[in-house]
């Protein structure tokens, strides 16, 4: 168990639990989770670790979930404006930090665990959603892969790689050492498989995160993939990192006015399930860095 079973991580273990199992279950059917789940798990949270400093008479749990919120809140500050996560996915991870806490004094450092498994699980999930998208949209990831590497920039960097690949093959020739020529034959590999992956990676995004949906259809912290203009005048677009409430009523203002008819957003993987595998992992097993080591 990685952590210990008192009263207090049951009630606080169990509402993060249920609390994830909802997000995830939302996240999956609409790609959003709702401001009720996020920001209730962030009052919840605080509150629970008020009434239980209170009970106990012990200024660490309050001080645990400041400091639990606080290290979250700035990572999930840094991954949402890098374009990493969503709206939804930062606010669950600074409600689990209210909740779950990190209490220096007591040594609990769950929340550290749960990173490093968040990391695993999310690279894991990502790679499998993914190749699931290109499987399910493969003539339409087909036919985007093919439209890429046409490109005069996929050419040229098609070219490069190529170059560099023989070179590297050519000194794989001449050198005599033996770990040199695995190592330098792995670079000549990866240089390949690099250029096709990132391919992929953008005709997964074309192809199956795109989508054209109606103004009323909008909700808030949407991608919206097009800059949008009405009369020459910005509305909206990528550079917002989510499209916000006051911004979706104007457009369906213009959409009324028959100034606008459908806007392009991106769709996000749903990573709050990623966020709930971490978890119920760091439950049983604890880190697994630590584990394997």
């Amino acid at each position: 168990m990685a952590f210990e079973l008192t009263l207090p991580a049951i009630i606080s273990y169990s509402a993060a639990f249920l609390v994830l199992a909802i997000g995830s279950y939302t996240d999956f059917r609409t790609r959003e989770v709702p401001d009720w789940v996020n920001l209730g798990l962030i009052g919840i949270g605080f509150g629970l670790n008020a009434i239980f400093s209170v009970i106990y008479w012990k200024i660490n749990f309050i001080l645990a979930s400041i400091l639990g919120f606080g290290a979250f809140f700035a990572l999930a500050w840094v991954m949402f404006y890098t374009g990493q996560w969503g709206g939804g996915d930062s606010k669950i991870l600074m409600g689990l930090g209210a909740i779950i806490g990190i209490d220096v004094i007591s040594k609990n450092f769950f929340l550290f665990g749960f990173l490093a498994n968040a990391l695993l699980a999310g690279a894991l999930y990502g790679l499998f959603w993914s190749f699931y998208s290109m499987i399910r949209n493969r003539k339409k990831f087909l036919k985007e892969f093919g439209k890429i590497m046409e490109k005069k920039e996929a050419i040229n960097a098609r070219s490069n790689v190529l170059a560099v690949f023989f070179i590297l093959i050519l000194i794989i020739m001449l050198v005599q050492n033996i770990f040199v020529k695995i190592a330098l034959f792995y670079i000549a590999i990866a240089s390949i498989l690099t250029l096709y992956l990132w391919v992929a990676v953008k005709s997964v995004e074309n192809s199956c995160m795109l989508k054209y949906v109606k103004p009323m259809q909008l909700t808030e912290g949407d991608w919206i993939a097009k800059d949008i203009k009405i009369g020459g005048k910005y509305i909206t677009g990528p550079k917002d990192l989510g499209i916000e409430k006051k911004n979706i009523r104007k457009l369906v203002e213009f959409y009324k006015k028959g100034k606008i008819k459908k806007v392009l957003i991106k769709e996000g993987i749903p990573f709050v399930p990623s966020f709930f595998i971490a978890y119920l992992i760091t439950l049983m097993y604890g880190d697994l860095i630590f584990v394997f080591i």
